[in-house]
């Protein structure tokens, strides 16, 4: 069997030798181990500066599946339930017909406000209050439960906004005092504190995601939203953005994955068995309204099956980011895995940096698929 750290390693530097990367983190858990912990290349191109185990990088919706599991463990202590109506937490949610969307179906994409409100502008996201409220005030496309459309970017004030009410501390307080601390991470953050910007790595665009086609319902993702020149900036760094602003390591990331599997890491299990059987149930299995593609999700988390970065079996669960960072737990063997990087590019099964380290790390360890 291949040594996983040498392989993974390898890959890594020669990604960046060839350009096809910038700067790149890769770590794996197996059993509670960490056994792959690589990294490689340049956080900022332009200065040289280079990427550490400690760098910082943006992970856009790799964001969706640490929100899942903080409203998974709110739900573990009995704050919020699944399928509390949202208004229960958050009475303002309730105008304009959103009285029965439930938690549940904010969690997998059936909630009917995958939009963002009309004007909008990149400045308007960096206050969460504000945008709470103007989140709150939207009305659905159509019914709640219905029709699967992936919640891009209002994912993360539903779910943000109705678990700081259901709890009393603001959500990257959550965050930080139920999944940072119990696993002494090295940086998970909604919200960079200014001591730390400078950890955060530079995002490069590739051309060819920046021209890829709209989907079918507008402004679920404005043009230039999530962009890299929007997502440079400090203050959008600094901003609680749940659904696609985590700046976070891999170590971190795949460390929040391996607490939920098997034993845990480090003697923590954040979530019991049984919960995270229930979050990873399936609940949408369809075509996404806007993109026209397969969704396959849990409550929060992508699983997986044929053609899923997650791996091939509907018990793995995770979620992959703009661009190709990715994290994730294989339950049956004992994996998780955290992948950030800097250049984001086309990231589709089958090719592309992401899908060739996810299917090594498995090969190196003997797992299938």
């Amino acid at each position: 069997m291949a040594d996983p750290q040498a392989t993974i390693q390898a890959m890594l530097d020669d990604l960046v030798a060839s350009g096809e990367e910038i700067g790149l983190q890769v770590a794996v858990y197996h059993h509670g181990e960490l056994v792959v912990d690589a990294w490689a290349g340049v956080a900022d191109a332009a200065l040289g500066t280079p990427v550490t185990p400690d760098t910082l990088f943006t992970v856009y919706s790799v964001s969706k599946g640490i929100t899942a599991t903080a409203l998974h463990i709110l739900a573990e202590q009995r704050k919020i339930g699944y399928d509390d109506p949202i208004a229960k937490h958050w009475p303002e949610f309730g105008q304009n017909g959103k009285e029965g969307i439930l938690v549940r179906h904010a969690l997998s994409h059936v909630s009917g406000i995958p939009q963002m409100p009309p004007g909008t502008t990149f400045d308007d996201v960096i206050d969460w209050s504000a945008m709470c409220d103007r989140i709150a005030a939207l009305t659905p496309l159509w019914s709640s439960g219905e029709i699967p459309c992936y919640h891009a970017l209002t994912y993360g004030w539903i779910l943000g906004g109705v678990a700081e009410r259901a709890d009393g501390r603001p959500f990257a307080r959550i965050v930080e005092e139920e999944i940072a601390q119990p696993l002494n991470l090295n940086g998970l953050y909604f919200g960079v504190p200014s001591s730390e910007l400078g950890r955060v790595a530079t995002l490069e665009e590739d051309q060819a995601l920046r021209d890829e086609p709209p989907g079918a319902i507008p402004d679920i993702a404005p043009p230039g939203s999530i962009g890299d020149a929007q997502m440079n900036r400090p203050e959008i760094r600094g901003a609680c953005l749940p659904a696609y602003g985590l700046c976070t390591t891999a170590r971190s990331l795949a460390k929040v994955y391996a607490s939920m599997i098997g034993d845990g890491v480090d003697g923590v299990r954040l979530l019991p068995p049984d919960r995270v059987r229930e979050a990873s149930t399936l609940q949408n299995d369809g075509i996404d309204a806007s993109s026209g593609f397969p969704m396959r999700f849990a409550l929060g988390y992508g699983l997986g099956g044929p053609d899923s970065f997650n791996g091939p079996r509907l018990s793995a669960f995770g979620h992959g980011g703009y661009g190709g960072a990715h994290g994730a737990a294989d339950p049956d063997y004992g994996l998780a895995v955290g992948l950030t990087k800097n250049r984001l590019v086309v990231n589709e099964p089958g090719i592309g940096a992401t899908w060739h380290i996810l299917q090594a790390v498995r090969a190196s360890l003997g797992i299938p698929g």
